[in-house]
């Protein structure tokens, strides 16, 4: 049974797959203290590790995408993009 004080939802072991994954042993060994640490399995571990890429990749694409858009509507090319941060970051550096 789940300890949650919101709603939660934790799937039954019947609802989820299971994946095989190898590591080099060195990388093996970094998880397996952590998740001692934390009192988590490699399972949890690995699932909230893949849960936090997934999101983080997803808002990196919603960003590209919304800088795609505004470079097609206002016309601005990678170039200008590129010498617009130089120039902000020079002014910075003089301040």
């Amino acid at each position: 049974m789940t300890d949650c004080n919101k709603v939660c939802y934790a799937p039954s072991m019947s609802q989820q797959r299971t994946v095989t994954i190898s590591l080099p042993p060195e990388l093996a060994k970094r998880v397996d203290v952590v998740a001692g640490r934390e009192g988590r399995s490699r399972s949890e571990l690995f699932r909230e590790a893949l849960r936090q890429y997934l999101e983080r990749r997803e808002r990196w694409e919603r960003i590209f995408a919304l800088g795609e858009k505004t470079a097609r509507r206002t016309g601005l090319d990678e170039d200008a993009v590129l010498k617009a941060v130089k120039a902000r970051r020079r002014a910075s550096r003089k301040r």
